[in-house]
């Protein structure tokens, strides 16, 4: 199995790589990070499901990355300071073993 050089350095350093949707919305300003996926195809099948979960919360504006990366920081970034009336923001995730 060929492997890159970068990917060996982030393997030896634990950052490991996966694919990500980033999901972005307006109202709330808000950007939300679903995964990790093993796959593509995988991210691609969910990604209709998280999106209409964020439109029955009120979402606006939503708009969908898929990015192949390290883990994000945060799964979820407040960015425009709005209370968020009881309701809980963080995104459900898939669990991968």
């Amino acid at each position: 199995m060929k492997t890159s050089f970068g990917n060996f350095l982030a393997n030896l350093f634990g950052a490991r790589q996966a694919w990500w949707l980033e999901v972005k919305t307006s109202r709330p300003v808000c950007t939300y990070y679903f995964g990790p996926f093993v796959s593509k195809a995988e991210a691609c099948a969910l990604k209709d499901g998280y999106i209409e979960d964020l439109e029955q919360e009120g979402a606006q504006n939503i708009r969908c990355v898929l990015k192949y990366c390290s883990d994000p920081v945060e799964l979820t970034i407040i960015e425009d300071g709005e209370e968020t009336r009881g309701r809980a923001v963080a995104p459900a995730l898939t669990a991968q073993p």
